[in-house]
């Protein structure tokens, strides 16, 4: 008896899902809860486990595609069961052939009557409004449409069913900003709209290599697109600025490298610098609750939870996994939540509601050694902490006996942040109240 395979409801917001891999072929045999294939969504990239022991004798979905959720994508048949084979196309009976009679002569006909015409419903009132469409998109798609503009209606939908994606309305925007704006159609109206000015024409597009040149092409993954998107969506929709600290780390290195050792061995975690980081920063989101917030069109809306983001880099992308409730959490908390969330994302093992949520967000790009950066803001959030690498450097250390130079743990912060929302001074304090944490704090006592 086969098992459907189907695809995974993977969140509340999530419709379909893309088929990245699938890590059986057809005729191999796979356990229950065994790793199947692999899929990607808005919110996250998984492995999606068998839902019975038995052998694969049929794919639905190839690798991707993009599937709504709970539509069958492939069939397994029970263990040591064959694959029935597919009974052979009957064979059909020809009919008897049908002789029609000889045309009968045709007389002179009467003009026919013309068709009956359907009666025409009365038009809508001025006062009356029609009832829109239901057009199926995601959040994210309306949130996009929100924050241009766009009548979701006029979105041509090339999803499932006619679901605009997010292709659908990111391109709709493009071709809005690069197309002149067509002439409005004639209305019955006392009085004639204003034209709008024609938009700049678009540029041409710079060809990305030429013939004869030595290439190889591979197609974007599909979190790499969605990367893209997102990346682009943010600085379109964002005001970006970043301002830059430097941060003594020197008290917090001593400290970790004294403890590490028999932290671990109490906590089951690695003592690093981002439970510092992020304690520090969960201070200054209580003492600037602005930074903390989202915006819409009118509105601030400030979160009441601080729920702090880390970028992960993987190997085949970036993902970002929250902790919830981050001020909730000690140091050893946070230490445990950070190296299980960024260990579980190496793995492909998060659920939807863990990237989903952040109010702020933290990447971490000194893991390689780099200086300092300017990272691109996670929509809907309003700021994003970027931490260099940890450098030893001289530095100017004030002492009782007067200023001397010292060798430092020394880190570049920076922080970029939608200045349509957040001033210049509030960025600045912001950071300057981290600085101040991760200097002056005693951290002896939390860990």
């Amino acid at each position: 008896m086969a098992t459907d395979v189907l695809m995974p409801q993977m969140g509340e917001s999530i419709a379909e899902g893309t088929i990245v891999k699938w890590l059986k072929k057809v005729g191999e045999s796979v356990q229950r809860d065994e790793p199947l294939l692999e899929i990607s969504t808005d919110k996250v990239d998984a492995e999606i486990p068998s839902p019975a022991s038995g052998t694969l004798v049929e794919i639905l979905a190839k690798e991707g595609e993009t599937v709504h959720v709970n539509s069958v994508i492939a069939r397994l048949s029970e263990a040591g069961e064959a694959a029935a084979p597919a009974p052979p196309p009957a064979v059909a009976e020809a009919p008897a052939p049908v002789v029609a009679p000889p045309p009968a002569p045709v007389a002179a006909a009467a003009p026919a009557p013309p068709p009956p015409v359907a009666p025409v419903a009365p038009a809508a009132s001025q006062h009356e409004v029609a009832e829109p469409k239901e057009v199926r998109s995601s959040p994210l798609v309306r949130n996009i449409a929100r924050e241009h503009g766009v009548d979701l209606r006029a979105v041509a939908g090339t999803g499932l069913g006619g679901r605009v994606t997010k292709e659908d309305i990111l391109q709709y925007i493009d071709q809005r900003t690069a197309a002149p704006s067509a002439a409005p159609a004639p209305v019955a109206a006392p009085v004639a709209a204003p034209t709008p000015a024609p938009a700049p024409p678009a540029l041409p597009a710079v060809p990305v290599y030429t013939a004869g040149e030595r290439v190889s092409i591979e197609p974007m993954s599909v979190m790499r697109r969605r990367i893209a998107e997102n990346m682009l969506a943010s600085r379109r929709t964002s005001a970006h600025v970043t301002t830059f600290f430097e941060v003594d780390f020197t008290n917090v290195a001593r400290l970790r490298e004294k403890v590490k050792k028999s932290f671990e061995e109490r906590n089951g975690s690695k003592l690093t610098f981002m439970p510092f980081i992020i304690k520090a920063v969960v201070d200054a989101l209580k003492a600037f609750p602005i930074v903390n917030a989202s915006a819409d069109q009118e509105n601030v809306i400030y979160k009441q939870d601080i729920n702090v983001g880390m970028a992960v880099a993987l190997d085949w992308g970036l993902i970002v996994p929250v902790i919830k409730q981050a001020d909730a959490l000690s140091l050893v908390g946070l230490a445990r939540s950070s190296q299980d969330l960024a260990t579980r994302a190496r793995a492909k093992q998060l659920k939807p509601d863990e990237v989903a949520g952040g109010t702020f967000t933290i990447t971490n790009f000194g893991l390689y050694g780099g200086f300092t950066a300017s990272p691109i803001i996670n929509q809907p959030q309003l700021a994003i902490l970027g931490v260099g690498g940890i450098h030893k450097r001289p530095w100017v250390v004030e002492t009782p006996e007067g200023d001397a130079i010292a060798i430092r743990h020394i880190s570049m912060l920076s922080l970029s942040f939608d200045h349509r929302i957040i001033d210049g001074a509030v960025g600045d304090q912001f950071l300057a109240h981290i600085r101040q944490t991760i200097e002056t704090t005693d951290f002896s006592t939390l860990v």
